[in-house]
């Protein structure tokens, strides 16, 4: 079983980026990374965009691909991690 400390010593590290996407995930997608991935991906789809959204939209992504992964790897939810806000 893996060790909670080290759980809440990476969502200490993570970016202020990383912690929004959790937040915005459970928040408006329910928990689902792949619901959330879907919404990105068609926005990216769409047209007429903004080049630089778009560019943020590929990064936010990138991102959820490596959170995702963590989480499937340890059986875990990162928002249980992250660090309080003051």
């Amino acid at each position: 079983m893996s060790d909670p400390a080290d759980h809440a010593k990476y969502g200490k590290s993570l970016a202020s980026e990383e912690r929004t996407l959790i937040v915005l995930r459970d928040e408006l997608y329910g928990g689902s990374w792949d619901k959330m991935l879907q919404d990105l991906s068609d926005r990216l789809r769409g047209k007429p965009y903004i080049f630089k959204l778009v560019n943020r939209i590929k990064q936010d992504i990138a991102r959820i691909e490596v959170l995702k992964k963590y989480e499937e790897q340890h059986g875990i939810n990162l928002s249980n991690f992250l660090p309080d806000e003051d």
